[in-house]
């Protein structure tokens, strides 16, 4: 079985701005991602992991480098299979007057049928993800191996692999730096963990422990 680790980058500031990110260059984590990636990174140092792959992005990068740091005979590879949704015409632009749009309703409830202008259909990100998941477990057989990526992404590979119809895929919560495994094998997928944040919460109790400490 390969064992393949589904992780989502770490929080940015981006999200103050009301817009859709999307390839936006130039989006880095936050301090509070920077501790989340951290804590991450910290997660799975005992994992005994055969590659490191990541969307070609500042905010998935410096997560996936955080896991790297444990892991110093790896590097860690850009790969364009998981990267995020080409948003086209969408991106860049406020949510908020994206709302207004005719095709946000049919994106929120009939991804199926749903894409961007000068973009990508999401049906079509879907197979280009599982895709790019089942090259990477042919290249590594029997081995466990981490992705950083893209909430929707991540999503759209689970609901995959659960059998869970794409129009159904925003049910599934995938938090920032949240772990989601999946194994696959000859034959059916197991879908071991979903939106795994205990590194996450961990953090959050050990800082809040501190700050009672200086009180």
């Amino acid at each position: 079985m390969t064992k393949l680790l589904l992780i989502r980058h770490a929080v940015n500031d981006f999200v103050k701005t009301g817009k859709l990110a999307g390839w936006t260059p130039g989006v880095h984590l936050n301090e509070e991602g920077q501790a989340q990636a951290a804590a991450l990174g910290e997660r799975l140092a005992d994992v005994k992991l055969a590659h490191i792959y990541a969307s070609p992005l500042e905010r998935t990068m410096e997560t996936a480098q955080a896991v790297a740091e444990h892991h110093p005979q790896l590097k860690v590879e850009q790969y364009l299979g998981i990267g995020e949704v080409r948003y086209g015409d969408w991106e860049g632009k406020r949510i908020a007057d994206l709302r207004g749009r005719k095709m946000w309703q049919v994106v929120q409830e009939y991804p199926s049928r749903a894409y961007f202008p000068n973009g990508e259909a999401m049906r079509d990100v879907q197979t280009r993800v599982v895709n790019a998941l089942e090259t990477i477990v042919d290249k590594h057989r029997g081995q466990t191996v981490a992705l950083v990526f893209h909430a929707d992404l991540i999503k759209m590979a689970v609901a995959h692999y659960l059998g869970v119809h794409l129009d159904n895929f925003q049910r599934i919560v995938i938090s920032p730096a949240s772990i989601s495994t999946i194994s696959l094998g000859h034959s059916r997928p197991f879908v071991e963990t979903v939106n795994d944040t205990a590194h996450v919460q961990l953090m959050k109790r050990q800082k809040e422990q501190v700050k009672h400490a200086k009180n």
